[in-house]
């Protein structure tokens, strides 16, 4: 069981690079590092310098987005590579926290109809649902995901510090 915080930081609305202000509008690179031993931190770059090879140390994911109005409300779409994404990254990562991240993450998956539930095995104490994403063929082996026994309102801190974190609603 988790404390109900996955430590990742949010946007600065500043390129990590440079030093400059992302103006609201402007394309930019968002990547997702690793912070200590569990935690991410959001880190974005300014296209040129990401463009010129500029990379963060410890970089675990990264997608393209373009900086929000102030006002601006959270987009209702996120592009769904960005969530695959991340969820395949996280596989084989047994951090309590990033297992947690990516139950939620498969949970979210499921809802927008990426990841279909097959059912579940309990092994030794550990129960795991296993999954198909969508298209794949009923011979494709299943995807194994980790049910970490989060509560309710664990989930539901994950899934607002996701969508923080990659400023959209989930």
């Amino acid at each position: 069981m988790i404390d109900g915080r996955y430590p990742v930081t949010r946007s600065s609305g500043r390129c990590a690079a440079r030093d400059i202000e992302l103006l609201p509008g402007t394309s930019c690179v968002a990547t997702l590092c690793q912070d200590g031993e569990e935690g991410l931190k959001r880190l974005d770059y300014s296209t040129e310098a990401w463009d010129e090879g500029t990379r963060p140390e410890g970089l675990f994911s990264f997608w393209r987005t373009v900086v929000p109005e102030a006002d601006a409300k959270p987009r209702q779409l996120i592009d769904e590579t960005v969530l695959l994404t991340i969820f395949e990254q996280l596989a084989g990562d047994d951090q309590p926290r990033k297992v947690s991240l990516r139950f939620v993450l498969a949970l979210i998956l499921m809802r927008k109809r990426l990841l279909r539930f097959l059912g579940r095995i309990e092994e030794e104490g550990v129960v795991v649902w296993q999954m198909r994403p969508k298209g794949a063929t009923p011979e494709s082996p299943p995807i194994e995901v980790v049910d970490p026994g989060l509560g309710d309102d664990d989930v539901m801190s994950l899934s607002e510090q996701l969508s923080e974190v990659l400023e959209t609603d989930l």
